[in-house]
């Protein structure tokens, strides 16, 4: 029966099995509940497995070399919803430690299965918003990697952080404005248009794509920004008019 088929006492009696399977696993350094866990079909249930283990990490402080040991052992199961689930339970790690659990980023962005490079993705968003200094840091480079794949899966992870913290990734996004590869450059032009229907960061995208170079991507840029606040006029803080009113008085281009 799938997690959600269950009702909110046997999911809550579910969770706490899983946890307590876990722990115990960790307690005896062995795998067997954890990949069995992190291996199931339901998404659900691997995602309770991550977040009891990243809640471990951040609790019990005498488990947190054990529970990364133990990723390490899973990080190159032949199955992709064992690596999948193993890079999400790093990236509630590193919304608290990045530095434990970076080289689970530096090779989960390399690998073969859409699902596990996905979860970089999801993992880079929740980390950059909660733990920014050194997920940002290290996000940096790879915004120049010779893959296109690397350099739009960068881009997409900076997402979350921008819809709170605009000025804080502007600076790497510039550096996308003249990629070659178009799906960068459709990542890059949604991540702007992500970014500035939130509360206070249309005026600083608007800012920052006045010292942009490549007036064709901005304007672009500019065009979803405009879409977006129609597309989710019900959460954008500004009508679809005033964005436009906003974007023709300031931007210079």
């Amino acid at each position: 029966m799938a997690f959600y088929d269950l009702s909110k006492s046997e999911r809550i009696a579910l969770v706490e099995k899983i946890t307590r399977e876990i722990r115990n696993d960790l307690k005896q350094n062995k795998v067997e509940n954890v990949h069995y866990y992190f291996s199931d079909v339901d998404t659900y249930i691997r995602k309770s497995a991550y977040l009891s283990l990243g809640k471990m990490y951040k609790s019990e402080s005498d488990l947190r070399s054990i529970i990364i040991d133990t990723l390490l052992k899973l990080k190159s199961s032949e199955n992709p919803k064992v690596r999948q689930t193993v890079v999400n339970a790093a990236g509630e790690i590193g919304m608290v430690d990045f530095k434990g659990v970076q080289r689970f980023f530096d090779e989960g962005l390399f690998d073969a299965h859409h699902s596990v490079r996905n979860a970089v993705i999801g993992s880079l968003k929740k980390m950059g918003q909660k733990n920014p200094v050194p997920v940002l840091k290290w996000a940096a480079p790879y915004l120049e990697h010779s893959d296109k794949e690397i350099r739009r899966e960068i881009c997409h992870g900076l997402e979350l952080r921008g819809r709170t913290h605009p000025q804080d990734i502007l600076p790497l996004l510039q550096k996308l404005q003249n990629d070659k590869t178009r799906w960068v450059r459709g990542t890059l032009v949604h991540v702007l248009g992500q970014i500035a229907y939130k509360k206070g960061c249309l005026q600083t995208v608007v800012n920052a794509l006045n010292q942009w170079e490549n007036k064709a991507l901005v304007k672009e840029a500019l065009d979803e920004i405009v879409d977006v606040h129609e597309r989710y006029k019900d959460f954008a803080i500004l009508t679809q008019e005033e964005a436009i009113a906003y974007i023709d008085a300031q931007y210079k281009g």
